[in-house]
């Protein structure tokens, strides 16, 4: 698997480059002109992803996505997830790193698409500009699409959910739909090589707004752990290698 890793790495920086450079004229059209270019490179990794490592998805619960605006609260393992929820969601907005947006090509994509920034050196600024641009982008039918744990977590790791999600979730009035999944087996963040099998991933049952902040983050917490466990198990049983993972850290 280290050689097809290290061939997909080359063949996602090489495709990133190309389709960034040979699109890039689309950055000067409207949004609605980026995505498809957006939407068309992601498809592309992923299907590297699938035919030089071995790498497939399925993908549960998509009668539970509410139709317009809302949160969507998903676990965070691997670079995975950021791609597949850019397909599956139809006007995802992602909370990114500011640093992101300085990324040459990468970032002038990430800002012509609607992607929110937020600056995590500056937090009580960061939440109140957050939110607003949030609460904009609900408006607009969007998909807030945020990480509670802000940071990739490796698969056995505690988990460590923060504050942004219960604000935005509290001032949107927005329904928030938990997402689990168990990408970090396939595709372990800080590590170079890959693992083939399927990639789960399930959507549940979205939360109403309007609930208590306090209960919201417990009733997601729950939801997203219990599932994740079970797709955990479930990956488990027919790859017991997959459980030698590399020892748990909460670095980013």
């Amino acid at each position: 698997m280290l050689i097809r890793s290290l061939l997909f790495n080359a063949a996602v920086y090489l495709n990133f480059l190309v389709q960034a450079v040979l699109f890039s004229p689309v950055l000067l059209l409207p949004e609605r002109m980026v995505w498809p270019v957006a939407r068309f490179w992601v498809r592309s990794t992923l299907w590297l992803h699938r035919v030089i490592v071995g790498i497939d998805d399925e993908i549960r619960g998509r009668e539970n996505i509410p139709e317009g605006g809302l949160i969507v609260a998903s676990k965070h393992q691997s670079a995975w997830e950021a791609l597949r929820l850019v397909e599956l969601l139809p006007r995802p907005s992602f909370i990114v790193k500011r640093e992101l947006l300085w990324v040459p090509l990468f970032g002038w994509y990430l800002q012509r698409t609607g992607m929110i920034p937020v600056d995590r050196g500056k937090r009580s600024v960061a939440l109140e500009q957050l939110t607003v641009r949030a609460r904009r982008a609900v408006a607009e039918g969007r998909q807030i699409v945020i990480f509670p744990e802000g940071t990739r977590r490796p698969p056995l790791a505690p988990p460590v959910y923060r504050y942004g999600v219960t604000r935005l979730y509290r001032e949107l009035n927005a329904p928030c739909l938990p997402v689990a999944l168990n990408s970090g087996l396939y595709w372990p963040r800080r590590a170079f090589a890959h693992r083939r099998g399927t990639i789960l991933l399930s959507c549940l049952p979205a939360i109403p707004p309007g609930r208590d902040p306090e209960a919201f983050m417990g009733d997601l917490k729950t939801a997203i752990e219990a599932e994740t466990a079970e797709l955990m198990d479930e990956a488990f049983a027919v790859r017991p290698d997959l459980r030698i993972m590399p020892a748990a850290d909460s670095g980013g």
